[in-house]
């Protein structure tokens, strides 16, 4: 297919060829992949500054989006790429092609820097999906972190930055220019733009921006950040954003006020408690799911009510696919017993089937396949069976069905039930996507000042 860019993907194409630090801040859906591989190409195959590169992505992302892209577009043509993902063995044989581009996904980073030891090949990294890269603990940050010296150029590829807040931002910038911008210990960075904000005592459990932090913040990664939003830059079709409550018994509704209470409930025999704050908090949105785990790892169903809201919806769809995101295993469980067409999205087999229009009910988990898959030849209602408190989770996975290439006005339909913490997990959802916003239209805003 011969490639025609867009302005902005031009734009973000030059940008990486004009720092050897990029963070690139795309919205879902504008074409991180082929911005990048268009990069990539003139810079093995026309000004001969890199040798090889390694792409690290989410797997589903590394194993089915990335070699579609770079088969996809006429311009890439004469440039190789290795897929290095599966068994031990497939990996070492993708390594072994020697290809300008190979292709792995973040979990196998560690694996990876201890394979090459010092004689680490690559001299480029692309990170799809930078913002897996925020917790400095992670072995794979840790890893990568290693190998960093023997990098002249890396590019860090999101949609979702601060997707929990600015102290997510350490991490990645700490990865892409050694802390030279935000510090080279997390600690400086926190003493510096944060103060206390949650506690108990001494122990400190959040913290939040001192006073013209975010500005500060915004200013020192500006020069090597572009960020571009997605409806800034497409016009996409028009996308609808509702709530569909339903409510539970009277019997029920004491059920979940009981373990709210008193952190402790029994149901058919089993005793159902929750140790702390956290534990609760996943104790109760099961309970709004309508099902909760046992200590022993059994299912205590409780109520059908969202399975019945669900029901209404696929005959309201008319006939049209409809794309379920579920949290809970048992969700899925409960999900295909009611509904045993429903087909999990899993395998390449499985997508390609839900984009020929082959699977009227599928299920997807945002965790696994909330990143990088294009699922909008699909269909274009997405229903949330049940909810995450992940910011970047929620909108990756909506980013499925409402990105370029939908042709269909997008629904996407939270299940919530009345007076529950899934109400709660809505409301935070919202919050933390006004503090991301803020940073993104600050940094394009920094940008287009300097233009």
């Amino acid at each position: 297919m011969r490639y025609k860019p867009h302005d902005y993907q031009q734009q973000a194409t030059k940008f990486i060829l004009d720092h050897n630090e990029a963070a690139v801040l795309l919205g879902m859906g504008l074409g991180k992949s082929v911005i990048s591989l268009t990069a990539i190409w003139e810079l093995v195959l026309d000004y001969f500054t890199v040798t090889r590169v390694l792409v690290i992505a989410p797997l589903r992302v590394a194993r089915d989006t990335w070699p579609v892209e770079l088969a996809k577009w006429d311009h890439l043509e004469g440039l190789t790429m290795a897929v290095a993902v599966g068994t031990k063995l497939q990996r070492l044989n993708a390594l072994a092609q020697g290809a300008m581009v190979t292709v792995i996904n973040r979990e196998n980073i560690p694996w990876l820097v201890a394979h090459y030891g010092n004689a680490w090949p690559f001299d480029m990294v692309v990170i799809d999906e930078l913002s897996s890269f925020k917790n400095p603990r992670a072995k794979r940050f840790k890893e990568l972190t290693r190998v960093r010296p023997h990098l002249s150029r890396i590019v860090g590829l999101t949609g979702t930055p601060a997707a929990n807040g600015l102290m997510d931002l350490w991490a990645q910038f700490r990865l892409l220019d050694g802390g030279e911008r935000l510090g080279r210990y997390i600690t400086h960075y926190r003493n510096r733009w944060f103060v206390p904000d949650k506690r108990n005592g001494m122990q400190v459990f959040t913290y939040k921006p001192r006073e013209g932090a975010e500005e500060g913040i915004y200013m020192a990664i500006a020069d090597m950040t572009v960020s571009m939003k997605t409806t800034d830059h497409l016009r996409l079709p028009p996308l609808t954003v509702t709530t569909h409550m339903v409510e539970m018994s009277e019997r029920e509704a004491r059920t979940y006020d009981e373990l709210r209470k008193d952190l402790v409930v029994t149901l058919d025999g089993h005793v159902i408690d929750a140790a702390n704050a956290a534990a609760l908090s996943g104790k109760l949105l099961q309970l709004a799911s309508g099902a909760i785990y046992t200590a022993e790892g059994d299912t205590v169903t409780v109520h059908d009510r969202k399975l019945d809201a669900l029901e209404d919806l696929i005959e309201a769809a008319n006939g049209e696919a409809l794309l379920v995101a579920y949290w809970f295993r048992h969700d899925k469980t409960r999900i295909q017993q009611r509904f045993p067409d429903a087909r999990e999205l899993k395998t390449s087999a499985d997508i390609a089937a839900w984009n020929a229009g082959e699977v009227p009910l599928a299920l997807i988990h945002p965790a696994s396949a909330g990143h990088g898959l294009n699922l909008q030849a699909g269909g274009h209602l997405l229903v949330w069976f049940s909810l995450t408190w992940s910011l970047e989770l929620y909108q990756q996975a909506n980013a499925r069905l409402f990105r370029q290439g939908q042709d269909q006005p997008v629904t996407i339909t939270h299940l919530a039930v009345k007076d529950t913490l899934d109400e709660a997990v809505l409301a935070a959802l919202d919050a933390k996507d006004t503090t991301q916003e803020r940073l993104i239209d600050a940094v394009k805003t920094q940008l287009s000042k300097e233009q």
